[in-house]
């Protein structure tokens, strides 16, 4: 028995006595990921091509000019004006615009991350507190480094990489498997280890053998818990303070600032506070409160590096 392939991904829809055969669901995100990755490869190539300061530049001015006027925008303005009630539309239309610059940016940097040396003397990253790392390896501690959806995210790995420590990230991976197997591609060594239902099991494998975890702790999760975030509750995470708890590790910040262009400043910051109290679910919500705290600084700081199109907060 044969299957007819272009027959199995339709389906028959009667329509006033004739049969009319329409793609399936299924078949047209299939064509939406394939065009969708067939864009996104022409630009990466065409990102690649271009030294890493041309390529940063073109994508920050393609985000600023496209960026504001899709629909999507809506989101980050509600989200700004949830987060500071008396900003102005003026100014809020300022942080949506260099949210955008930094977004082309980032897209742009993707196939120059490789050729990025976090700690090349001469290079682009200005790096500042690395003894906090070499305390926590030299007393064989693990670590959990987090950040945030800020400036170019992916030098953090990239930096840990390059330091010589075993890490693994846990990361989202984007909903178009094509898009993501490139972006993949483009950060180079380290675990990656997709958000879903065995991230719990491989990350705590991978504490279990030393190695360490980097992750980004700013997005929304549905089955997380309600911690205060830009003074309203926001569903958080819980993973990175329940993992720190069972294995005793030293929580790391670590900040990503965009100097100008494709040039930045990496700092790490004194691990967080674990608190035992017997309680370990006001333990938890303790930590990830302070996570949270250490996030919005960062935001507050420099609004227009973070990613303010997620859904953060209930709507």
């Amino acid at each position: 028995m044969t299957i007819d392939r272009n027959a199995a991904l339709t389906k028959p829809v009667r329509r006033a006595g004739w049969v009319s055969m329409v793609p399936s669901a299924r078949a047209r995100l299939r064509l939406a990921y394939r065009v969708e990755a067939w864009g996104a490869r022409l630009a990466l190539a065409i990102f690649g091509w271009f030294p890493l300061d041309w390529a940063s530049a073109i994508g920050g001015a393609l985000g600023r000019a496209i960026g504001p006027r899709l629909d999507i925008s809506k989101r980050a303005r509600l989200n700004l004006s949830r987060a500071w009630p008396a900003l102005t539309d003026v100014e809020i239309s300022r942080i949506i615009a260099g949210m955008w610059d930094n977004l082309g940016r980032v897209a742009a940097e993707y196939p120059h991350l490789r050729e990025i040396r976090v700690f090349d003397p001469c290079g682009r990253v200005e790096t500042h507190g690395l003894e906090h790392i070499d305390r926590a390896v030299a007393a064989g501690r693990r670590m959990i480094i987090f950040s945030g959806h800020i400036a170019n995210w992916e030098i953090a790995m990239v930096a840990a990489v390059q330091y010589g420590i075993s890490v693994a990230q846990i990361y989202r991976a984007a909903n178009n498997p094509s898009v993501d197997r490139m972006i993949t591609r483009f950060r180079g060594d380290g675990e990656l280890i997709p958000k879903g239902a065995v991230a719990a099991r491989r990350a705590i494998a991978v504490l279990r053998r030393g190695t360490h975890l980097t992750m980004l702790a700013d997005q929304k999760m549905n089955d997380g818990i309600p911690v205060p975030f830009f003074g309203r509750i926001a569903m958080t995470s819980s993973a990175l303070a329940s993992l720190a708890l069972r294995f005793d590790c030293d929580v790391l910040p670590v900040r990503v600032e965009r100097l100008g262009g494709a040039r930045f400043r990496l700092t790490v910051f004194p691990r967080l506070p674990l608190t035992r109290s017997g309680d370990r679910h006001a333990d938890v919500a303790t930590l990830m409160a302070r996570v949270n705290q250490v996030l919005e600084e960062w935001i507050r700081d420099r609004p227009e590096e973070w990613f303010w199109l997620h859904r953060r907060w209930p709507d």
